[in-house]
């Protein structure tokens, strides 16, 4: 039963690498993922200190995504309105442009191509001119490529992680198997 468990556990680590391309919670999902796999098999293959790596490695991930996306139009001069477009746009751009059967591709490009035009298009209706609205999105674009990339690498290492240590062998607890002794029968002989 525990291959199963583990088999399950699997796709949702894949699952959560998926979304975490289109900016959703898929660390999260993998963390979660983790903590039930260990609860249904009683923390037999993963235990607390595992867990709570996972966790660190996912709070990080977020934090470096999140600065480097609003980093990126910052840099660039952007301002609020430009944040949230990038941020708006990105999410619309990640489902929008995964229609297309290029599996992660499309979804990292529909990602990067809504955060330039959401940045841009906040900017532009704040006033700025158009060259300065699209310079915005562009570093909008380019914070959130290097952001959703470090997040996909500590994913990636989540995954590893997980599946090394929720692997269903080296965690059984057995009995040690009783030792054979080969040699003359010992009988027991009194005299």
């Amino acid at each position: 039963m525990a291959w199963l468990y583990y088999l399950i556990l699997f796709l949702f680590l894949l699952a959560g690498l998926g979304i975490t391309v289109m900016t959703l919670p898929g660390l999260w999902l993998m963390l979660a993922s983790a903590a039930i796999y260990a609860w249904i098999t009683h923390g037999m293959y993963i235990g607390w200190w595992t867990l709570f790596i996972l966790l660190m490695l996912a709070a990080t991930a977020e934090l470096i995504e999140f600065h480097s996306s609003g980093a990126g139009a910052k840099r660039a001069g952007g301002g609020k309105a430009g944040l949230i477009g990038a941020l708006v746009g990105g999410i619309l751009g990640g489902i929008f442009l995964s229609i297309i059967p290029i599996p992660i591709l499309s979804t990292l490009v529909g990602v990067c191509l809504g955060t330039f035009l959401g940045a841009m298009i906040g900017e532009f209706s704040m006033g700025r001119e158009i060259t300065h609205s699209a310079v915005i999105g562009f570093g909008a674009a380019r914070g959130r490529l290097f952001g959703t990339m470090i997040k996909m690498g500590f994913g990636c290492m989540m995954l590893l992680i997980i599946m090394g240590v929720g692997f269903p062998i080296h965690g059984y607890k057995a009995s040690p198997p009783t030792p054979v002794t080969i040699g003359p029968p010992t009988t027991s002989a009194t005299r």
